[in-house]
Formats: C-alpha cells, structure tokens, sequence
C-alpha cells in the first residue's frame, strides 16, 4: 500500500508540473507571438480573446485572463464526471495557472516577421496543449469537450475544435480585419496539427509477436492488458523450428511497455509493428485517470 500511494505521489507531482509547465509556454506562446501579430488563440482562450476586444470599449470590460477562467469552469464541472475529476482537477490546475500568468507575466516579442510568428506561435501553441495531455491533464475548455466524446466513440476529434476555432476567427475577423484572421486560420491549422501528431492516445496499432515462447508471453500480455490476442502455430521456413505468431490491436500510447514486458519475458521475441487504419468490434481503452 505505501508503495502505491508513493506512486501516486509522483505521478501527481509530475501531472503538477507539466500543468505549470503547460500553462507558462501558453502564456510565453500568446505574448511572444500571437500579442504582436494581433492573432486570436484556439479554444475557450480565443473566445475569450474575442470576449475582451469586443468589451474593450465598453464599461463592462472582460479581460483575457478573467474570460478564461468563466468560460472554462462551467465546462470543467459538466466534463468532469464524463472523462474523470482528477484529470479535470489539473486540468483546472492549468488554466487558473495561465491565467494568473498572462496577469502578472510581460514577456517581449522576439520577431517582427508575421509569418514566422504564426508558424513557430502555432507550433509552441499546440506543444502547450500535447504538454499537459502527457501530463494528464488539459489546457481545459475545448479540450474537455473533444477528449469527452474522443472517449467516448475512440477517435480523434480534433478536426472538429479546428472547426471551431475557425469560427471564432471569421468572428474575430470581422472585427479586426480578414488579414489578421487569415493567419489566425494558419495558426489554428499549425497548432491542431502540431496535437494531433504528438497526441497519439486514440491511434491503434497491431502487433505481430514471434517467439517459441508462447505460453510465458500470453500470461504475462493478459495479466498486464485487456486487449484481446489470437495465436498462430507454425515453423520457421530456415532454422524449421515451431514458433507462434500472437497477434493483438492495441493503443499507440501503450505500445512501449508492451515491447518491454514481452522482451523482459522472451530477450529473442520477435514483434512487427503496423498501423491499424480502423477496427470494428469491441475494443477496451483505459479509462482516462
């Protein structure tokens, strides 16, 4: 028992810190590069970008930094029994952070060039977010609402916030000019794509395992994982030694402790690795903690 609790510890040490973490390079990502070139972020902070310059001439006047926290705790409350209230938790955690620090912190730009700002602005904006997810947790607002339903039916959904946000940004673009929406879009694009390369939870990957092993990887595979795994005999066309061929669908994110434990059990396991375009059929995923 102490030794799980001690795990926990440092398990919401480190979701701590990445959430801090995340929550500064959102901060560093908004002043240094969006700020300058008047773009509008992505999620409930552009909206909430679009709620201050559209208050900002009147007598009831939302910050950016304010926006953020009454558009995200809504959302984290309704969210929080559907994906899970520890994850919601430092998901609240991280955007309280970002909005204390787009508060009290003034980092100077760096460049003049628009574009360049938009694409490295896009890039750190979007590793800010892949950031927490690693971390177990959310930049909140969006977030909480694509990985709701990303759990629910097991798909990236991605594509859909970058819909979103791009109707924000012909909102904002209305008001501000269509030059500075236009790279607003080129913004969105870069940082949603930047995600859903480094965020690779709802990707499915097939492993093809070889070993005259079998017995000793199957129970160790089961006792680890819930994915199901069919086995095949056969022989090896040069040594003409038995083997088994054990083939299991899992997610990408727990591909390399798969590949540990089966090299612990088996130091002469064979294992290909291909991607899975799609799957039919049940399929477990762990839920998120």
């Amino acid at each position: 028992m102490k030794q799980i609790g001690t795990k926990r510890l440092y398990k919401d040490g480190f979701t701590l810190l990445t959430a801090v973490a995340s929550a500064l390079l959102q901060c560093y990502a908004i002043q240094v590069f969006m700020n300058p070139c008047h773009l509008i972020s992505s999620g409930f902070t552009g909206v909430a970008q679009l709620i201050n310059l559209l208050t900002e001439q009147t007598g009831f006047h939302i910050e950016t930094s304010l926006g953020i926290l009454l558009l995200n705790v809504p959302v984290a409350l309704a969210c929080a029994r559907g994906i899970s209230p520890r994850f919601t938790l430092f998901s609240c955690v991280q955007f309280g952070c970002a909005s204390l620090f787009l508060k009290v912190l003034h980092f100077q730009p760096l460049m003049e060039d628009l574009v360049l700002n938009v694409i490295f602005g896009g890039f750190l904006y979007g590793m800010c977010v892949v950031v927490a997810l690693k971390g177990g947790a959310s930049t909140g607002g969006t977030d909480f609402v694509a990985l709701y339903f990303s759990n629910k039916y097991g798909k990236s959904l991605w594509q859909y916030v970058f819909l979103f946000n791009t109707v924000v940004v012909l909102i904002f673009g209305a008001f501000k000019g269509w030059t500075y929406a236009g790279y607003s879009i080129i913004f969105q694009f870069i940082s949603t794509r930047t995600i859903s390369t480094f965020h690779t939870r709802y990707e499915r990957l097939t492993l093809q395992i070889t070993t005259e092993h079998p017995k000793e990887l199957l129970d160790a595979y089961v006792s680890h994982y819930r994915h199901g795994v069919s086995c095949v005999d056969g022989y090896g066309g040069y040594s003409h030694r038995p083997f088994t061929v054990l083939t299991t669908v899992v997610s990408s994110y727990e591909v390399k402790e798969i590949i540990h434990l089966m090299k612990e059990v088996d130091p002469r396991v064979i294992i290909n690795i291909y991607r899975t375009e799609d799957f039919v059929g049940g399929f477990y995923r762990k839920p998120i903690d």
